[in-house]
């Protein structure tokens, strides 16, 4: 049974538009911290005055450096897919900006927690870091983080499934990023709303604020933000069948990725060009975009891409009736799925290969 994860904000309402409501997980995050910094009787030293003493400078500066370092490799680890990886490196961030006191980097490393417990599946831990995250961005009044972190509950409460929450919780976003004229949160707040939309059925009204979003994402010169939208844009079109604009949309997609080293959106949109050109036939030149993408998987180490491009090509073999080679792939992918002891990958790839060998 999938479990369904309710916030606390869900239960009280979310952000009122213009000035900002401080909703219950304010007032529990609130009472949370005046417990921890209420000193325990006067014989006890207040620990407000532990975590705010002034630090020897050195002290204070090679623990700050050691936190933002450990959080960049946190940032990278979670990139390249290692979610365990990143959450020690964060929570030995968190404990030194605790030390040190830096309340504002500590909500930095609780959003990329966050994200790295959903990427784990662990829905309680994620809630967690979502809701202090959120808390500290508010009290700080950081309305940049404010947005970033709606933002991304928006986009975990899209992968559980409630469309309704994720679309409330973006729109908020986009209101405060209108309202404090924040340019890249509009631009990140309507592509999101553009997801919403799309997993929605809308495909036409995903489309035009894709379109929206672009305008601000170039802007900034968000080149990351930019090909994540127009792969977005891509699946739009692609699932409204416009292949013409969807090959062509991931086509600058891809080429914007590739020139600022960006390989997840690279990956991202070799993958649905293949799924573009082989839908109309084009296999050939799906084949040169696999034999670019196993590459770039090689390029970077990861096993989990190879695995998915063994998996693409045994798809493609598969539709042209080529059962024998697309066996081989799927062999190919399935000793990789056991390699990275990923059985529920080992068991999807299983039954997609009984399937095609009972069609023969």
């Amino acid at each position: 049974m999938k479990q369904r994860l309710v916030f606390p904000w869900q239960k009280v309402g979310l952000i009122c538009v213009g000035r900002i409501s401080r909703p219950q997980i304010l007032s529990y995050s609130f009472l949370l911290f005046t417990f921890l910094l209420s000193p325990v009787n006067a014989g006890v030293v207040d620990i407000t005055q532990q975590l705010h003493r002034p630090l020897n400078n050195s002290v204070g500066r090679q623990s700050r450096d050691e936190a933002d370092s450990l959080l960049r490799i946190g940032e990278q680890q979670y990139t390249s897919g290692y979610a365990d990886k990143t959450i020690a490196s964060c929570l030995r961030a968190l404990k030194l900006y605790h030390s040190i006191g830096d309340l504002k980097s500590q909500g930095l490393t609780y959003n990329l927690l966050a994200k790295a417990y959903v990427q784990l599946g662990s829905l309680k831990e994620a809630e967690d870091a979502f809701r202090r995250g959120l808390a500290i961005a508010r009290d700080t009044k950081d309305f940049q983080s404010e947005i970033f972190v709606l933002n991304n509950i928006s986009t975990f409460m899209l992968q559980q499934g409630e469309y309704t929450t994720a679309g409330k919780t973006v729109e908020d976003a986009l209101a405060i990023a209108h309202g404090v004229k924040n340019i890249e949160g509009e631009g990140l707040s309507l592509s999101n709303l553009g997801l919403v939309t799309a997993r929605l059925g809308d495909y036409n009204k995903a489309i035009k604020l894709y379109e929206n979003s672009l305008i601000f994402r170039r802007q900034t010169g968000d080149a990351i933000g930019e090909a994540n939208t127009l792969n977005n844009l891509g699946d739009a079109y692609l699932a409204s069948g416009n292949y013409q604009d969807t090959i062509a949309t991931y086509g600058v997609a891809m080429r914007t990725a590739k020139i600022n080293r960006d390989r997840t959106n690279e990956l991202r949109a070799i993958d649905g060009l293949v799924t573009a050109h082989s839908a109309v036939g084009r296999y050939e030149r799906a084949f040169d975009l696999l034999e670019q993408r196993l590459a770039l998987a090689k390029e970077l180490q990861n096993l989990r891409e190879e695995l998915k491009c063994f998996e693409s090509y045994a798809q493609l073999y598969k539709q042209q009736g080529n059962y024998l080679t697309a066996r081989n792939f799927y062999e190919r992918a399935i000793i990789l799925a056991r390699t990275l002891e990923d059985s529920k990958q080992e068991v999807q790839l299983l039954d997609q290969l009984t399937k095609m060998l009972q069609q023969k």
